[in-house]
């Protein structure tokens, strides 16, 4: 009994390994591929990358079509190999399995494989780049970093924001470096009693004085409303942008600006008004008030002081 299976175990191991010798030269082969594929995938890469920097200037689209080309070149390798060791049917189960795996993941991870081709839209039309400062979703920040399925934002404040790529190109961007420049608004008061044309002059001549605002953009003046305790106006200027605190430091700069000149000129910046409105029927002046409360006052003290005499004399 055991020398018939080991005549069996033999005959097997003689068969397997005459088929190995005999496919030898298709593995030697095969591997020869594997490697002039890997070559030629990382060839290609650098070809595209090159030509993709020539053309478009942008480095997120460049990484992910080069890797998508070498990744490609490398399966197509891979499937050539296999069918140099006659694995046909190997390759077409592998084909008819990832065709199955790739339709159920595609339902499975849709959100996914939405932020993935947002990625690839969003390289290709390039609404912003890294380094730009962006408002995406209410969010703004700089940008850190485009993925293929995620887009990285720092707010102000050092937070690191990670939103998916689908929400980006799905909602409005707002770009505050595109044209390098950055227009300053601010609103200001002045008093009811003052010339409303010299407080616009006094106020662009003030403006004027930054020494970096950019002077062929203007400077605008705007009366906007009648306040409760003035008459409001904006004020309109462009700076430079390149940073955050360009913008903060110009605006600064101006009410700082405009204050010193409206003080030097005498003209007021007034405080808001309230109104008190004191009893019942409203209207009353707190001076009447007043007066009223301590005639009541007076008037209580004599009423009991002419009490006190009263019950004096009875007893």
């Amino acid at each position: 009994m055991i020398r018939e299976y080991s005549n069996i175990l033999y005959n097997k191991l003689e068969n397997w390994v005459e088929s190995a010798i005999a496919m030898l030269p298709n593995f030697v082969l095969a591997v020869i591929i594997l490697v002039a594929f890997y070559f030629v995938a990382r060839l290609s890469k650098k070809l595209v990358r090159k030509m993709l920097d020539q053309w478009y200037h942008n480095e997120e689209l460049t990484n992910i079509f080069s890797k998508i080309t070498f990744i490609g070149i490398l399966i197509v390798g891979a499937l050539t190999a296999l069918n140099v060791i006659n694995l046909d049917e190997t390759v077409t189960s592998l084909l008819a399995g990832a065709g199955i795996i790739g339709l159920a993941l595609a339902f499975a991870f849709q959100d996914i494989a939405a932020n993935f081709v947002s990625g690839i839209f969003m390289a290709a039309k390039g609404p912003f780049e890294v380094g730009q400062i962006v408002e995406v979703h209410d969010i703004m920040g700089t940008v850190k970093a485009i993925n293929l399925r995620t887009t990285e934002i720092i707010t102000f404040d050092g937070n690191t924001v990670i939103i998916p790529n689908k929400e980006v190109f799905q909602n409005n961007i707002i770009n505050y470096q595109k044209t390098k420049k950055r227009r300053v608004s601010i609103d200001v008061g002045v008093s009811y009693d003052d010339d409303l044309r010299k407080a616009k002059k006094v106020a662009i001549e003030a403006v004027k004085e930054i020494p970096y605002i950019l002077e062929e953009e203007g400077v605008q003046v705007f009366y906007k409303e009648f306040g409760g305790s003035s008459i409001n106006f904006e004020i309109r200027f462009w700076v430079p942008y390149d940073k955050q605190p360009q913008y903060l430091d110009g605006r600064s700069e101006a009410i700082m600006k405009i204050k010193e000149a409206f003080d030097r000129e005498g003209m007021t910046i007034p405080f808001p008004i309230r109104t008190l409105d004191f009893g019942i029927k409203g209207g009353e002046k707190l001076n009447e008030v007043l007066h009223l409360d301590q005639s009541e006052g007076l008037s209580t003290k004599s009423s009991d002081k002419a009490s006190n005499e009263d019950m004096k004399q009875a007893s």
